[in-house]
């Protein structure tokens, strides 16, 4: 509905060309400054990027010496804690110890397992979960995620990196490229920060995110049968044709039973325990360490059982101690750049895609906003810090923020926790992971996919939008039938298409006016709204009048105004005389937009019909006064308003008051 009245009735005059004007605002649209250009815009964004504004919580009423207010504002917005941390006290403290530590005993034995997905050996996993959350928590803005590895961001490195190097045949040049990858993701979500990109996350739309996730958890899942049934060859492709080709194929060698045991048991103990924790609140920290549990137990039983002498598969040995350097590793000029930056750019967007959603929900819960170019660079060094310490892409994990937000965390605090307490086991527990079966690691990633299917919101959103739908089911069958890749060009490919095609038709509707008011809306959503016998108003719903939808919405008004003259013609009615154009809604417009407006100036003209323009937006009218739409049209039938409009055409054509 467009509503153009003003609050109290303004006295009406007469101008020389005898047109009922509101000269108080009759002048505004024309004598508007001119907008910004694009030089303007671009040093605006650079410089709200590199000089942050100063925050209103200064320390203890102390104002900081001038020369350093700059300097200490730089440092306050890239590093947060500077800020938090000076009304940390014990009992917050107290609170973050005990969620790290039980966020460490949920993210030990999914790091092993999700750096198993990755086609890593395991302490890539757990060195992930070293470096990142400690960088995270001195620059981060969420207080209750909780960074590290995950398996949608592991699946598309083993998916992505594997096409450019096999690892079973060269596993040194896959981790050394997988390096590269972070290094280069981390470098993409700086830059998203430093230069106010974030929009880029938001070409994955919330359907397209839906079914990619879903379709992913399916492939993932179905990886996981290697790990579960203890096949010694898989394939290396992830979409489930392929997949079940394969293990029909392995099936047929000799395979041993207790690893589907040993996998399917912990399996069901590790979702009865999620399912007595979401039932009785109390005991949220149960299903938290039942996957450390399960590892426990499961590497207890093989080495009583020696099971690993008659066919389970077991980890053997992992590399103990601190992660080492990584930075002579990063292949940064070669024939796998491009495709390691190709790689990078789509982990870059979906760990940050994951990590602000995540960290936005749990914000809402508390109450604070999460500042979301600070995320992305957090984000981002995170990575090039890991890069560099033998880590590979990190982000924020829904399962193991919930667990955190669960514990009771209240800053990144808990993060460091973690991190130290997995840096521990690095150093003293290594040894007593030899026995550990990959089925439990395989039944860990298992159970953390249920989360990762949202059937009620897909349900949502079939209901919602059957074209933002198309878009969720072309990335799931995308994912499932062909690859990562696939199932995100196809949602991407839907959802330009879906914006194409609405540009293309945007919607141009004939207004009319609600008895009694000023206020003028759509005949066809509101039909009480009656149309003035001989003024034509027309809205037209598009934000850039240009060169992809001018020809269509040019050949809509002047079709209509064709059939308005024949039919009061035909029926010897009023005919029209007058057409407002209602362009609140253009907020700008470029050449091919001003040649549709000229060629229905003509078309009019040609018919003897008046016609007048309401409201264009900023860029829109100072685009027209250029290209001399203005002149042609005239300067006094240019208004502010559509009532201003349709009240001077009547008055113009009668003399008399606007009735209806």
């Amino acid at each position: 509905m467009e509503d153009t009245a003003a609050a109290v009735e303004t006295p009406v005059t007469v101008s020389t060309f005898g047109v009922s004007r509101h000269p108080d605002t009759a002048r505004l649209v024309l004598s508007s400054p001119k907008p910004p250009g694009v030089r303007e815009e671009f040093v605006g964004v650079v410089r709200k990027a590199f000089r942050p504004r100063a925050s209103g919580g200064g320390g203890a009423g102390r104002t900081p010496p001038a020369r350093w207010g700059w300097a200490l504002t730089a440092l306050q917005t890239v590093f947060p804690v500077l800020q938090w941390g000076r009304t940390y006290n014990f009992k917050l403290f107290r609170s973050d110890v005990m969620a790290g530590l039980t966020l460490a005993s949920l993210g030990i034995p999914q790091s092993i397992g999700y750096a198993n997905l990755a086609k890593l050996d395991p302490q890539y996993g757990l060195y992930t979960s070293v470096v990142p959350p400690l960088i995270y928590a001195v620059m981060g803005t969420s207080r209750e995620i909780a960074i590290g590895p995950v398996a949608v961001v592991s699946l598309l490195l083993s998916s992505m990196v594997s096409k450019i190097v096999d690892p079973a045949v060269d596993p040194v040049t896959y981790r050394a490229l997988v390096f590269t990858v972070t290094f280069l993701a981390g470098v993409f979500q700086v830059s998203f920060g430093l230069f106010r990109l974030g929009f880029l996350v938001d070409f994955l739309s919330h359907a397209a995110i839906v079914g990619f996730m879903a379709g992913a958890a399916i492939v993932i899942g179905l990886q996981q049968l290697k790990g579960l049934l203890g096949l010694s060859h898989f394939t290396n492709s992830t979409d489930v044709v392929s997949v079940i080709k394969a293990v029909c194929s392995a099936l047929r060698d000799p395979w041993h039973p207790g690893n589907f045991l040993i996998g399917c048991s912990f399996l069901i103990f590790i979702l009865a325990t999620r399912f007595i924790g979401r039932r009785y609140k109390k005991l949220f920290w149960l299903s938290a360490i039942s996957p450390l549990l399960s590892v426990i137990l499961s590497t207890a039983a093989v080495y009583a059982t020696r099971a690993d002498k008659h066919g389970v598969k077991i980890i053997q040995r992992v590399h103990a101690g601190l992660n080492p350097s990584s930075a002579s590793q990063l292949r940064l000029s070669g024939p796998y750049t491009v495709d390691c930056a190709k790689t990078a750019i789509i982990c870059a967007v979906i760990a940050l895609t994951e990590a602000i959603a995540v960290g936005r929900s749990f914000a809402s819960i508390r109450g604070y906003k999460l500042d979301g170019n600070k995320e992305m660079i957090a984000m981002g060094c995170s990575n090039v810090a890991g890069s560099l310490s033998s880590c590979y892409v990190a982000t924020g994990s829904f399962s193991r923020t919930a667990v955190n937000f669960s514990a009771g965390a209240r800053s990144t605090v808990s993060n460091i926790v973690m991190s130290i307490t997995v840096f521990i086991a690095l150093e003293l527990l290594m040894k007593s992971l030899y026995y550990t079966p990959i089925a439990v690691l395989a039944s860990i990633i298992l159970s953390a996919l249920p989360g990762l299917i949202d059937i009620k919101e897909a349900l949502s959103i079939w209901k919602v939008d059957k074209m933002d739908f198309l878009t969720c089911l072309g990335a799931f069958v995308g994912v499932l039938f062909g690859s990562v890749e696939i199932g995100l060009a196809v949602s991407l490919a839907i959802s330009f298409a879906k914006i194409i095609i609405q540009s293309i038709r945007p919607q141009v509707e004939v207004l009319g006016r609600l008895q009694g008011t000023n206020i003028f809306c759509s005949i066809r959503q509101y039909p009480v709204a009656c149309r003035i016998p001989s003024v034509l108003t027309i809205r037209i719903d598009t934000s850039f009048l240009c060169f992809i939808n001018s020809t269509f919405i040019k050949e809509r008004i002047i079709e209509w105004i064709r059939e308005e003259v024949e039919t009061s013609d035909e029926k010897a009615r009023e005919r029209v005389q007058s057409v407002v154009l209602d362009m609140s809604n253009v907020v700008n417009i470029d050449t091919s937009g001003i040649s549709a407006l000229e060629e229905i100036h003509k078309e009019l003209a040609s018919l003897s019909i008046q016609m007048a323009i309401a409201g264009p937006g900023w860029q829109a009218i100072q685009k027209m006064k250029l290209a001399g739409v203005v002149d042609q049209v005239g300067g006094d039938w240019i208004f502010l308003t559509v009532g201003e409009a349709v009240e001077a055409c009547v008055t113009m054509q009668k003399g008399t008051a606007l009735e209806c």
